[in-house]
């Protein structure tokens, strides 16, 4: 039996790595083309497009993994039912649930590599290539450092500690310079938010520096007056998808104490849980496919039906991240329905053909 697990994942691993690298070349091209809009904008040229779309394969491998691993254990399985070796199986003795068993542990492999792909590949490279867009468009405006975001102004420089998803900025320190370069007004405050085209800073603190000496104010709350606007810093927000799920969890659990809205992160978190698990249900689905289209001899129909279960699956999983916030369903929900619906019909197609 561990010749015929060892056997049946080697086919099966070598037609989903197929698969992986067909739709890696056909999303990672669309994202090229996409890229190209912004070309010029700033400093983003062919060389940071090129730069962000390979530092993006990571991130879309992890997204498309489940729809490969489904389609390419259905071209696997389907090759070996063409030469009539899953016959042969049966015929000695090998029942379609031992079939399952061999073609489940073929799916914990990939499950452990969709992990590791979505905790520590994706992301670092996924941080690394909005950086460099980010960098690359608003050069002559500021840029993304590890200690917070830096801002330019003319001759005022900003520094930001933290944006909030709801555009709240959190640690503001703002050095003002004269026409000499020397620094003349230094500002921290605890908070900003946008109100009336203004930021409005709160907890404002402001000393004013003089070659003999310097005086500091305080005050509640003050407007600024910048062309730092909303959309400048919307680039620098944190994402769900450049965090694991350990920083997901305490990420979501920061912005409970600062009374944001987390579903977005929530949704991230649990789809980042669930997702090995729909790469293993993906792997077993294909199982009563193949065997229910051999024996009409029709395996063409379940490659196409596995296509355009795997599409579904993908499109369903982007369709959720936007009905989470919009019909305010819970994210645990939007995460693992796709997932316990795939799992569901595996299961009744497998009773089936049992």
């Amino acid at each position: 039996m561990r010749i015929l697990d060892i056997y049946i994942g080697k086919i099966l691993l070598r037609h989903i790595l197929v698969t992986i690298v067909v739709l890696l070349g056909l999303f990672v091209f669309v994202t090229f083309i996409d890229e190209l809009g912004d070309l010029d904008k700033g400093q983003y040229g062919i060389a940071q497009i090129v730069q962000y779309t390979i530092l993006g394969i990571p991130k879309t491998l992890y997204e498309v993994f489940p729809m490969a691993a489904l389609i390419g254990s259905i071209l696997g399985l389907s090759v070996l039912a063409r030469d009539s070796e899953l016959i042969v199986m049966r015929a000695a003795g090998v029942s379609i649930l031992r079939i399952v068993l061999s073609v489940l542990k073929v799916g914990v492999i990939l499950a452990l590599f969709a992990t590791l792909m979505g905790e520590v590949v994706s992301p670092f490279t996924e941080t690394k290539a909005q950086k460099i867009r980010n960098e690359s468009m608003q050069t002559n405006i500021g840029q993304e450092s590890n200690t917070g975001v830096w801002l330019r102004d003319d001759n005022t420089y900003v520094n930001i500690g933290e944006v909030l998803p709801d555009l709240t900025l959190l640690g503001i320190k703002i050095f003002e310079f004269d026409g000499e370069n020397f620094l003349r007004f230094l500002s921290t405050a605890e908070q900003g938010e946008y109100q009336n085209q203004r930021w409005l800073l709160k907890g404002l603190k402001r000393t004013m520096i003089s070659d003999e000496s310097s005086a500091a104010d305080q005050v509640n709350a003050a407007y600024w007056s910048t062309v730092v606007s909303p959309e400048i810093l919307r680039v620098f927000m944190i994402q769900p998808d450049q965090l694991s799920i350990w920083q997901l969890r305490r990420y979501i659990d920061h912005l409970r104490s600062n009374k944001q809205d987390t579903s977005s992160y929530e949704l991230a978190y649990w789809s980042k849980v669930v997702t090995p698990f729909a790469t293993a249900v993906m792997l077993i689905l294909a199982v009563p496919f193949v065997f229910k289209e051999a024996r009409s001899g029709s395996l063409g129909r379940s490659l196409f039906s596995g296509i355009m279960i795997g599409l579904g699956f993908f499109i369903l999983n982007r369709a959720f991240s936007y009905f989470v916030p919009l019909f305010s369903i819970p994210p645990f929900l939007g995460a693992v329905v796709p997932t316990l619906l795939v799992c569901g019909l595996s299961i009744f197609m497998i009773r089936r053909i049992v």
